[in-house]
């Protein structure tokens, strides 16, 4: 049986013996990054210091709840903004495997400047067993390339320090509980964000759309399940689509793109079951969705696949 105090414990006793200079760490305001980054405070105290990375890909309004959440925590934070070096870097780069190294190394090269100004030595990560067994390597077939595994540039100049690698989501949300850190229930975000959500080409405009359809399914899934009319999945979101098709706004012909609804029940994201979702519910999203971005998007799916043999993000 996982013992949360005696892990943290541990953690922190071993954190001191394996960092002895200062350590820098990306705060993304996930569970993972979260906890990796209490516990690290709690074992190096002034050595660590704690970066988000504004990469243009977070959800809607989700800089300042972070931002908020870690002060909270007593951590102290450095937001860099980065969007237009992300953009750039990903101009023309549609394949899900090059997305996330593209996204993995510039996260290192953004970390190497914030090294250069705080002289770091290491770098913290909230890895967690699922994003180094999908990596692949070895025996392990490569699922996806987590951006803070199959991601980071081989030349990276920062010695790699990870508490949580050996763990699953349902463990660290326990941690998470265990140290009153209010993340414990926040559904999982992927590491390259609302970049992989958005399939095919990654334009500002592109990931306003997902950007806009993920907070109208966040609020209508959450209000639905305080409402008690629904069990709320343990991960729910939109994706955006390439995939154009004919449709009808008024009596004007609109040929916009697809979003997809995904939503899952798991305990560690090794294995989903998609969720059962009320038709009514449904209905009321594909509304506001196709309302609020008009012209963009004029058909909205539902995906009813469990991993296997899906995954539960779609790139």
């Amino acid at each position: 049986m996982f013992d949360a105090e005696e892990f943290i414990a541990e953690s922190i006793e071993s954190l001191k013996s394996q960092i002895d200079d200062i350590a820098i760490i990306a705060c993304s305001g996930g569970v993972d990054s979260t906890v990796a980054a209490v516990i690290a405070s709690q074992a190096v105290g002034g050595l660590l210091h704690c970066v988000y990375v504004d990469t243009g890909f977070m959800r809607k309004d989700e800089t300042e709840q972070i931002e908020e959440l870690l002060e909270a925590q007593g951590i102290n934070l450095v937001t860099v903004k980065a969007a237009d070096r992300y953009f750039e870097a990903l101009k023309g780069v549609t394949e899900p495997e090059q997305k996330r190294k593209v996204i993995g190394e510039l996260f290192i090269r953004i970390f190497e400047d914030e090294q250069k100004k705080c002289g770091a030595k290491y770098l913290v990560q909230g890895t967690i067993a699922p994003d180094w067994i999908e990596s692949g390597g070895g025996v392990r077939d490569t699922i996806k390339s987590h951006h803070n595994v199959g991601g980071l540039p081989e030349d990276m100049t920062l010695t790699v320090v990870e508490p949580l690698r050996d763990l699953y989501k349902d463990e660290v949300r326990e941690l998470a509980r265990h140290l009153k850190i209010n993340v414990a229930e926040r559904q999982p975000f992927p590491g390259p964000g609302l970049a992989v959500r958005t399939l095919g080409e990654l334009t500002p405009e592109r990931v306003a759309v997902v950007r806009e359809a993920c907070a109208i399914v966040e609020e209508e899934f959450e209000a639905a399940a305080e409402r008690g009319e629904m069990e709320i999945p343990w991960q729910y979101f939109a994706a955006l689509l390439p995939v154009r098709s004919v449709g009808v706004h008024g009596d004007v012909r609109a040929y916009g793109e697809t979003i997809v609804v995904r939503a899952v029940q798991s305990m560690d994201g090794m294995s989903a079951r998609y969720s059962e979702i009320p038709h009514s519910i449904l209905q009321k999203i594909s509304t506001r969705i196709t309302n609020t971005v008009k012209g963009a998007v004029n058909r909205v799916v539902y995906d009813i696949t469990h991993k296997p043999p899906g995954t539960i993000e779609w790139e």
